[in-house]
């Protein structure tokens, strides 16, 4: 063959290897980043954001330096991502029985071994994160992190479901006052707050999926009251968790206060008429954004 030729045909074949190497790292690079939106979709977002600025607003509030929130916030973000992944991991089984194509291991976005893999990185990951803060507030974070984990891999489908619930919302104030100077608690009434609007959290975010809970042999509390007892319930623990935080400072009780607890009982007993659908949950969320606000009121020195 001439040289002129094989010169051509030499570049020829390297335009086309060129061509399918970049369409082989295109596709590497797509499904890599197919992964990615799946694993973010497969730790409950929304809910693990509104936990982390949760903290940190309470963190600022009761005078945690930048560098004290920034940790604390890695510690909440790091043990709320673990909860999530798990929590899919573990309902894999049961939502491909009730066909959640919603669900990003079910659609095949990502792969069961990522999500593992990751809930399992961000577990250990809070651990030092959670310890940063103090022996004592480290400790105290990882218990409600391991409720967490506990409620995912065995208590969901028990009469106590609520309980983890409970436990790791009412211990959230507490790692964030454990972890200042000389180590304080938070008063009592504060974490019972948190503690009602965990469990009240528990029973709104389950009534969506009740139905199929029971069609998977899932049967915690919610699903052995039914959703209309729940949605009550629900309506109820929220209720008592902003009387909690209206009535339990000392001192009068502000305008504001009084105004917050009329609107969450009209927005909870509206919201409650409608059980089967996400607007408790959502009032729920609303209700809580709005505690927020008491909650730093009364934890800032």
């Amino acid at each position: 063959m001439p040289a002129r030729t094989t010169q051509i045909a030499e570049s020829a074949d390297g335009a086309g290897g060129g061509a399918v190497g970049r369409a082989a790292s295109a596709t590497r690079a797509a499904r890599v980043g197919r992964a990615l939106r799946g694993l973010g979709a497969s730790c409950h977002p929304l809910p693990a954001a509104a936990v982390t600025l949760f903290a940190a607003v309470l963190a600022v509030a009761a005078g945690h330096g930048p560098p004290g929130v920034v940790l604390l916030a890695a510690a909440v973000a790091a043990g709320q991502l673990s909860v999530g992944w798990c929590n899919d991991r573990a309902d894999l089984g049961r939502d491909l029985a009730t066909g959640r194509r919603d669900k990003p291991l079910v659609a095949g976005t990502v792969s069961a071994a990522a999500v593992a893999r990751a809930a399992g990185t961000a577990l250990l990951l809070c651990v030092p994160l959670s310890l940063a803060s103090g022996p004592l507030a480290g400790a105290v974070h990882l218990a409600g992190v391991a409720a967490a984990w506990g409620y995912n891999l065995r208590l969901k489908g028990t009469a106590v479901s609520w309980a983890p619930y409970a436990l790791a919302f009412g211990l959230l104030p507490a790692f964030v006052t454990l972890g200042l100077p000389g180590a304080p608690w938070p008063p009592p009434w504060l974490m019972a707050a948190a503690a009602l609007l965990g469990a009240g959290a528990h029973f709104a975010n389950v009534l969506p999926d009740i139905e199929d809970d029971l069609a998977t042999g899932v049967v915690g509390l919610p699903q052995r009251l039914g959703a209309r007892r729940s949605a009550a319930l629900a309506g109820l623990l929220v209720l008592g968790s902003t009387a909690a935080l209206v009535a339990g400072p000392p001192g009068r009780v502000t305008a504001y206060g009084w105004a917050l607890l009329g609107a969450t009982a009209t927005a909870l007993l509206l919201a409650c008429r409608r059980p089967a659908g996400r607007l408790p949950f959502l009032t729920v969320m609303a209700v809580a954004g709005a505690d927020v606000v008491l909650l730093v009121a009364e934890l800032r020195p």
